[in-house]
């Protein structure tokens, strides 16, 4: 009998993805491209060593020398002039409180970062998702959950029958932590008013806490740890919250993944979603 195409296998996979959320559907066209081989550009060869150009001169004779333009600021390191004067995060807009978040100087973590790490997805989202600290890739790229645990994060998402455009991804810590250690109180202090007013603007019917950290956060009176506490509903000023594992918890103890699927599907009935185990292949 011959082996079945893997690219047949995907195919299979979206319909019956499809079925359960139509606007998940992706056409073999776009995943038939999406799997293409993609051609890396020749390698640039080293420029040469450039001439000396004297002050207010140029190179060459004849050649007019220009004046290099500073490269323009990364989109999440913006001028602390973007922060709006005399406002406090509880009363600011959305924009205002990104640009607050990117020209925060609130704690030490301000000099060891590369870009401030707002959050991702929809600011109107149901469904929250909260998590640490960013890590190095979060750090490199502005955005949260790119890395390793960023992708294991994807497919919990995904196996809630959601995406990640439609829920809203956010830290507790706004920076990255020097070495991905745990952030300290006094950084965690720093960043409450800025997670503190997106749960406000974002008003989800629940979130999801990843982890012991957005855990002590929420709720800083619970003695518990997140062991202890994950898989039980808890209240958050009238948003339902469900704490379970971070994903990179996940990626050193596979096992727990178990667990942490229960407390997911917890979530899924909420919004009305089940999970609908396929027929084993005999």
């Amino acid at each position: 009998m011959a082996k079945p195409d893997f690219f047949d296998e995907i195919k299979e996979g979206l319909k019956a993805q499809a079925l359960v959320s139509p606007d998940t559907y992706v056409s073999p066209e776009v995943l038939r491209e999406f799997y293409a081989d993609i051609v890396k550009p020749p390698p640039v060869p080293p420029a040469g060593p450039r001439p000396a150009v004297p002050p207010g001169g140029s190179a060459r004779p004849g050649v007019q020398s220009v004046r290099q333009t500073p490269p323009a600021p990364a989109p999440n390191m913006r001028s602390s002039s973007a922060a709006p004067a005399g406002k406090s995060p509880r009363e600011m807009t959305w924009d205002e409180l990104a640009n607050a978040v990117a020209a925060c100087h609130g704690c030490k973590l301000c000099r060891t970062r590369t870009n401030t790490v707002f959050g991702d997805g929809d600011p109107k989202a149901r469904l929250m998702f909260l998590g640490e600290a960013p890590g190095a890739d979060e750090d490199r790229q502005g955005l949260p959950f790119v890395g390793r645990a960023g992708e294991l994060l994807t497919r919990m998402i995904c196996a809630m029958q959601f995406n990640r455009a439609e829920v809203f991804i956010a830290n507790t810590v706004k920076c990255r932590p020097p070495n991905n250690r745990n952030p300290e109180p006094d950084e965690t202090e720093a960043c409450r008013p800025f997670i503190m007013r997106q749960i406000s603007l974002i008003r989800p019917q629940v979130i999801v806490m990843l982890g012991a950290v957005p855990l002590r956060l929420l709720f800083p009176d619970v003695k518990e740890g997140i062991t202890r506490t994950r898989g039980h509903w808890m209240d958050y000023h009238g948003i339902k919250v469900m704490p379970t594992f971070h994903p990179a918890y996940l990626l050193r103890n596979p096992a727990a993944k178990a667990d942490v699927w229960k407390d997911l599907q917890q979530v899924m009935a909420v919004f009305g979603k089940k999970h609908v185990p396929s027929p084993r292949r005999r």
